[in-house]
C-alpha cells in the first residue's frame, strides 16, 4: 500500500513532530506509512498524488484571514493550493485538520472570517443527517466532545461543499466536498496529553492570555472529551485505502 502524505505548516518542532505522532497513532498507521513535508521551512516540491494514499494537512499558526499575509504565507499557500486543486479536481481522499478548513474554504470561494473563533478548549460538534451517513463518522456518536482553538472559522461553505457537523459557537465543523475531500474545524488528532501540549507550545500566540497556560492545560489533561472523535483519523485512512484497492482493481481488469 502506498504511504500518507503529511504536509505541515507548524515551526516549532515540539507542536510538528507531535502533531506528526497523533496522526500516525491514532490513524493506526505505522510511521512508515507517512510522508511529512514541513512547508513552513522550505518549498513543496512538485506533488503526484498517484504516489499516495491520501493527504493531510495539519493546522498551524496561520490564518486563512489574516490581512495583510507575509511573503512567507503566501508562498505556504501557494504551495498548499496546489495540493487542493488537484485533490479537488481528482476527488482524491485529502483531510484537511484545523488549518485545513480555512484553507479549503478560501481556495474555493468560501468564507473564512473571525466571526465564530473559538476558545481554546473544548465544544460539542453535532453531526448533521449528512454526517451520521458518512463514512468519516462511521461508529462515532452524534454528538461529540473535541478540543478546538481558533482565531477564524468557515463562515460561508465553498460551492458544493457538503455540511457534515455543527456547533453552536462554531456552525461549521467539519464538511465535504465530492465524496473523497473532507475538513474538520474540531481537532481529531488531540488528545488530553497532546492538547495539554499544545496549550504550552502556543502560550504566546494570542489565543490565550499567557497567564492562563497552566489553567488551560490542567483542564485539557482531564478534559471530557469523547474517545470516539479519533475515529475520524481512521476512518478516513479506511476510505482512501478502499479507493487504493478500487483503483487497482480497475487498473487490473481486462477492458
Amino acid at each position: 500500500m502506498k504511504p500518507f502524505l503529511l504536509l505541515s505548516t507548524r515551526p516549532e518542532d515540539a507542536a510538528s513532530e507531535g502533531e506528526r505522532e497523533a496522526i500516525v497513532r491514532l490513524s493506526g498507521l505505522s510511521d512508515d506509512d507517512v510522508v511529512q513535508y514541513r512547508v513552513e521551512r522550505q518549498p513543496l516540491p512538485p506533488i503526484d498524488l498517484d504516489d499516495y494514499s491520501g493527504v493531510f494537512l495539519g493546522g498551524g499558526p496561520f490564518n486563512a484571514s489574516d490581512d495583510p499575509k507575509s511573503d512567507h504565507q503566501d508562498r505556504i499557500e501557494a504551495d498548499i493550493f496546489r495540493v487542493i486543486d488537484d485533490a479537488v479536481h481528482r476527488d482524491f481522499p485529502f483531510l484537511g485538520l484545523c488549518y485545513g478548513v480555512g484553507a479549503l474554504t478560501s481556495r474555493l470561494g468560501g468564507v473564512v472570517d473571525r466571526t465564530y473563533g473559538e476558545d481554546a478548549g473544548v465544544a460539542t460538534a453535532t453531526l448533521t443527517s449528512e454526517g451520521r451517513d458518512d463514512r468519516l463518522f462511521d461508529g462515532i456518536p452524534s454528538e461529540m466532545v473535541a478540543f478546538v482553538g481558533h482565531k477564524e472559522a468557515s463562515s460561508q461553505l465553498p460551492e458544493g461543499a457538503v455540511l457534515l457537523a455543527t456547533g453552536i459557537e462554531c456552525p461549521v465543523q467539519a464538511f465535504r466536498l465530492g465524496s473523497n475531500v473532507y475538513a474538520t474545524q474540531f481537532h481529531p488528532e488531540l488528545d488530553r496529553p497532546g492538547m495539554a501540549s499544545r496549550l504550552r507550545i502556543y502560550s504566546q500566540a494570542g489565543y490565550f492570555h499567557p497567564s492562563e497556560t497552566e489553567t488551560l492545560a490542567a483542564f485539557a489533561e482531564g478534559a471530557p472529551i469523547s474517545p470516539e472523535v479519533h475515529l475520524v483519523l481512521a476512518n478516513f485512512v479506511a476510505i482512501a485505502r478502499r479507493r487504493e484497492a478500487s483503483t487497482a482493481d480497475q487498473a487490473l481488469s481486462p477492458a
